[in-house]
Order: structure tokens, then sequence, then C-alpha cells
């Protein structure tokens, strides 16, 4: 059987599929076009996923059996379409949160220290106006940061920032009764309201779509900073470019952006308020090993008929089983 990688992986996750005996197949890497993307997972029984899947995959690939995602976010698969052509989805739950959350607060410290200004301004004009900036700094102690979305990677972050930076913590989720005790649940008007850092750590859905919205943003305090750690499409971009232009809120700390790559003219290049990263948040040494071998994992469990241990689309089991059978294959 045959798995196809849409970006290599770590090592211990080819040793897992190679010791299963699968036959691997390896995409470019880089922005592949989807028709790049039909034609490497044409012929392949699995699918690890680490970009956006054509919204017709299921439909194209006719011995396809799991799409892995090698992450959380489901979003860069079509699951509806997986789910019509009996295909599995699957993803590793919990496996960056670490990684994200430890991210997030290196945002919010560079944000309170001006630390990339500082450093330019270090390197351009020299020690004393360097030094002269250290007067804006704020401690993080004492601070509010509110989060949207606090599943793994919230949680986390919330445990930081209160048992390490002593900070209050504001929550949104759809279950407030689910949050920690130590986290304060708040609605959106509030929590961008009075967080001094909101920080979008949400799966983008249609709900979130657009949620970090002109409305919402116009509520957040002059000094505060929006951190996005989540999907561009939480954010109404055009209305948090025109708030950090004009000088309405303190910054931004953006890993994900509308349409990525970020565009070489994008007005977020030359804000001096913004913090830009390559959409990295959740890539550490050790986050990469485990999304690598869970997701491989994934894909071996399914080939051999078993149901995968993070089921996204439990709902399309009876056509997997069906398809299974179309193919000659055992349950």
């Amino acid at each position: 059987m045959r798995v196809a990688l849409t970006e290599p992986v770590e090592p211990i996750g080819m040793q897992v599929l190679q010791q299963a005996g699968l036959e691997i197949v390896v995409g470019r890497g880089g922005s592949q076009s989807p028709d790049e993307l039909r034609a490497l997972c044409r012929d392949a029984d699995a699918v690890v996923v680490r970009q956006l899947l054509p919204p017709d995959l299921a439909s194209c690939c006719p011995r396809l059996l799991i799409a892995s995602r090698h992450g959380v976010g489901v979003d860069l698969i079509p699951v509806e379409d997986c789910t019509a052509n009996g295909v599995v989805v699957s993803n590793v739950p919990g496996a960056n949160a670490d990684a994200v959350a430890e991210f997030v607060v290196a945002q919010m410290l560079a944000a309170s220290r001006n630390a990339q200004a500082m450093s330019a301004k270090l390197l351009g004009e020299g020690w004393l106006p360097a030094r002269a900036m250290s007067a804006r700094a704020f401690e993080l102690r004492g601070r509010t940061v509110g989060i949207v979305g606090v599943g793994a990677i919230g949680t986390r972050l919330a445990e930081i920032a209160h048992h390490g930076f002593r900070m209050k913590v504001l929550g949104h989720q759809r279950r407030p009764e689910a949050l920690p005790g130590f986290v304060d649940y708040a609605t959106l008007e509030r929590l961008f309201s009075e967080s001094d850092f909101v920080v979008l750590a949400c799966p983008l859905t249609p709900e979130t779509r657009g949620l970090a919205s002109a409305a919402l943003i116009a509520r957040m305090k002059p000094g505060a900073w929006l951190c996005n750690v989540s999907r561009g499409g939480t954010v109404d971009e055009p209305a948090l470019v025109a708030a950090l232009q004009q000088g309405r809120i303190g910054g931004a700390a953006l890993d994900v952006f509308a349409a990525q790559p970020l565009a070489e003219g994008h007005p977020l290049r030359a804000l001096p308020n913004v913090v830009l990263s390559p959409h990295c948040a959740g890539i550490s040494g050790e986050s990469a090993t485990r999304m690598s071998q869970v997701s491989a994992e994934e894909v071996v469990r399914v080939l051999r008929g078993e149901k995968p241990m993070n089921f996204i689309n439990p709902e399309a089991w009876e056509r997997h089983l069906a398809r299974r059978a179309s193919l000659g294959l055992r349950p």
C-alpha cells in the first residue's frame, strides 16, 4: 500500500511507515498546486497532510482510505468530501500545545520589552537611543491576557500566564463550565475590552471566521496587542491593518495570515508595531517528532482496518468499510 506525504516528516514518522511495509511518496514541499497534490495522492491509500488539499481530493483519489493530519487543525482537509466518500480523517490533538503556548509567551515578552524595536534601534542609532526605549517597557505580572479558544493550547498558555507570570486570565469558548478554575469566562466584547493581550487560539470554523472583527478590534485598549496563532481567517485583516496604522492599538504579533505566504507588498510588512512569523508557532523539534509519529501511526492503524485514535469524522466509518470492500480489502 502507498502513503503520500504532502511534505517530508521527521525520521520517526518515516520509520513507522517503513516498518509497516508501506511505499512512501513525498511531495516536493513548498506551495504545491491543487493539481500537483491530486497527482501525488491519486494512487495513494493514505495521505499525511501538511498542506491545503484540493476540495475534491477524496472524489478523485479512488484508493484513498485516510487523510491523517500532521497537526491539529483539519481545515487543510476537505472533511465533508472525505466523509461522503468514506475517507477517514484524523489529527494529532495537543501535540504542539507546549510549542504554541511558549511561542505566544515569547511574543508577549517581546512586545512588553520592545525587544524587536530595541534591537533595531541599537544597531541603527546606538546604545543610548536604544536604552531610552526601556522607559516604555512593562512587566507581564498583573496584566490581563484574554484567550479565545481554551483547548489544549489555550489551557497551556493560561497555566503559564497565571502560574508563571501571575497574570489575570480571561477565556472564551463554547463551554464556559469546562474552563480551568483560574480562568475567568468572558464574552468576546469583555475579553477584547479588558485584555492587554488578546490571543486567538481557536480553530477556523464558519463561526470563528472574521471573529476579530472591526467592532471588536475597536474595543481594544490603546496599548493592547492582538496575538494570532490560530488561522488568518479568524481576523478581519483590513480592520486590523487600519487600527495598527492609526495607532489605535499597541500592536499585533501574527503567525498566520489571510493569504500565505505573506505577500511582498502587504501593508503589515511596513508597520513598526507588528511582529511577524511564518506560521511556525507550533513547530519545534519536540512537537514535530510527536506529530510525525502519531500521524504515521494513525495511517498504519487505519490501513490495517482499525479506527483511528483521533477520529474527526466517525460518521464516515460505514462508508469507509464499504470503500474498503470495493477495493477488495478486509474490514
